[in-house]
């Protein structure tokens, strides 16, 4: 069951639109408003504060800043007891960000003309990518805190999806952007832009050309001449201030996404000079179906060439798409240690890339366990190998004092007891991707419901924090007795609206429970900007009005009220 703070507040309606409220008024949203910030220690720089607001999604529509969302109370797995604000002891605080999608836009190894298909094919902000994710390192380092414990941040954790295209170039922007550094978000043509906003194909926004862009035109996208040439000019990130810790996504380990990994002579395809920038209808939704649906033949020679309109590109052998071994030691490299820590969780024992996962501290007394969920056989969602499953088995054993075996008998045993906290790209439902990974040919996979049975089987498990659906999303998990249950924590990506990270907190409320406390932060930029103002806070304002006027946009992605601002209650396994 779902509360408001302490009282019940229908909201959950207003998910798509921050100003738009089912029953009962705007009154009742302003008195949750006041009792959350009652509650917390601050709401500075949060949702909790104000929220991106837009209007139809019918016509172009500029943000503005609308009413934050209140904390909603969540109680299905542990009851909360009065004066636990008064009790509250604070254990950890950490920031999640998820699918960043840094985007080499105008890589000849990519396939915008599927987006009538696919809706993630192109996005009309891609380009700004770079410039607006160093804005939400940036609202990490000015919040500094968690809003209700008022702990300093511990670190950072990523859940995949960093990279759009698993492109060298892409991983070099990633690791400066949250390492602090000089940043050029351009490739190919040094002096000029070369992707498809440019092109004069009608099927996308082509901000400087007038006249062009069919749907996007129709929509009342602006013009906004200069805005290419100023997405790739050098800026300077300022990193994060706190340590951070990487998780592997399939965006990281495959052709955007979705094809198999080994494709014979696809190197040439990602530094060579020729970029598919249209195909005829039938022909696009015959591979959009290819890429999109298991048992369909991928026509890899028709989807990089074949008929169709090809623009001659310069061509850049920074494109090159990375192996996973290299993803691993590029933040091994002392080079991209940054805040630290030395390899961003990985170590030397995954440096071969073939297994990327790994336990790490998040706070004394919590570990955190960051999972490969991702298998490079093709198609996006994901499974775990029967050695990780293992292996996390084996994890949660060695720091739980009581746990229950596979036919649900509690086991009892002299261990220090830990708290877990897991990371992983995909959601428990989407972890049906059985398709064998070349790294582990001979490793059954397992889906989320096997993970799920897995996890409900140690009460020292908090919460499972993924990624990969664009989507806040908070789910339950029960068990067999009040202390089996966990919750699963999904995020909205950073490269589709709304475009959110999200702070966790874990706090101790000697009455027997611990609260989790979520909430949701945006970029550190404004919400609607002059278009010819060109700073770096501009364009990454910039970059979320357009993903909130992308043709393909889903405000469902927002979720309801409950998926945002929470303190999801748990029985304290320890007490």
């Amino acid at each position: 069951m779902a509360e408001l703070t302490r009282r019940t507040v229908a909201t959950t309606g207003a998910a798509g639109l921050g100003l738009l409220l089912c029953t009962p008024t705007a009154n009742a949203l302003d008195r949750a408003l006041r009792l959350t910030s009652t509650r917390s220690v601050t709401t500075t720089g949060t949702t909790l504060e104000q929220v991106a607001t837009g209007g139809s999604t019918s016509t172009y529509s500029r943000l503005s800043a609308g009413p934050g969302w209140p904390l909603v109370v969540r109680s299905e797995l542990a009851t909360p007891k009065s004066g636990r604000d008064d009790r509250r002891r604070a254990l950890s605080a950490f920031v999640q960000f998820t699918d960043l999608h840094i985007t080499d836009a105008e890589s000849p190894a990519r396939f915008e003309y599927l987006h009538p298909f696919i809706g993630s094919a192109h996005r009309p902000q891609e380009a700004l990518g770079t410039v607006a994710t160093s804005a939400l390192v940036e609202r990490v380092n000015s919040v500094r805190q968690g809003p209700f414990t008022g702990r300093p941040f511990d670190l950072m954790v990523t859940t995949g999806d960093n990279t759009d295209n698993h492109e060298l170039i892409e991983l070099d922007w990633f690791l400066k952007v949250l390492n602090g550094g000089t940043v050029t978000p351009n490739s190919g043509d040094a002096n000029a832009y070369e992707g498809v906003q440019s092109s004069g194909n009608d099927e996308y926004w082509n901000p400087s050309i007038p006249g062009v862009g069919g749907k996007y035109s129709a929509k009342g996208f602006p013009q906004v001449p200069g805005l290419l040439e100023a997405a790739m000019k050098t800026f300077t990130a300022p990193g994060l201030d706190v340590p951070w810790f990487c998780t592997f996504g399939n965006h990281d380990d495959s052709i955007v996404g979705s094809l198999p990994a080994q494709i014979p002579g696809i190197d040439a395809w990602y530094t060579g000079k020729y970029k598919v920038i249209g195909k005829d209808e039938t022909t696009a939704k015959k591979l959009a179906d290819a890429i999109s649906k298991p048992g369909a033949g991928v026509p890899v020679a028709e989807l990089f060439g074949g008929s169709g309109t090809i623009r001659e590109i310069t061509p850049d052998a920074r494109r090159r798409p990375f192996s996973t071994g290299e993803f691993v030691r590029a933040h091994l490299d002392t080079a991209n240690t940054g805040p630290g820590p030395a390899g961003h969780g990985f170590t030397s024992a995954n440096a071969d890339g073939q297994n990327v996962y790994y336990t790490f501290r998040i706070a004394p007394g919590i570990t955190g366990i960051s999972l490969d969920t991702t298998t490079d056989a093709g198609f996006a969602d994901g499974s775990i190998g029967l050695a990780q499953y293992s292996w996390v088995e084996s994890t949660l054993k060695r720091n739980s004092s009581a746990y229950y075996d596979f036919f649900g008998r509690k086991v009892t045993h002299a261990v220090t007891d830990e708290l877990f906290v897991l990371f992983s790209h995909h959601t428990s439902g989407s972890m049906g991707n059985l398709l064998p990974d070349s790294r582990h040919l001979l490793d059954p996979r397992l889906d989320g419901n096997a993970f799920v049975a897995l996890l409900k089987r140690f009460p020292n498990v908090l919460a499972w924090v993924n990624g990969h659906t664009h989507l806040n999303k908070i789910t339950p998990h029960a068990g067999n007795t009040p202390q089996q249950g966990f919750w699963e924590i999904n995020t909205a990506s950073h490269v589709d609206f709304p475009q959110h990270a999200r702070i966790v907190e874990v706090a101790d409320n000697a009455d027997g429970t611990l609260s989790l406390f979520t909430t949701l932060i945006e970029a550190e930029a404004p919400y609607a900007v002059d278009y010819g103002d060109r700073t770096p806070q501009a364009l990454a304002s910039l970059y979320r009005e357009l993903s909130y006027n992308d043709i393909h946009v889903d405000l469902g992605r927002v979720g309801a009220a409950e998926d945002h601002n929470t303190e999801l209650l748990l029985v304290n396994p320890l007490s």
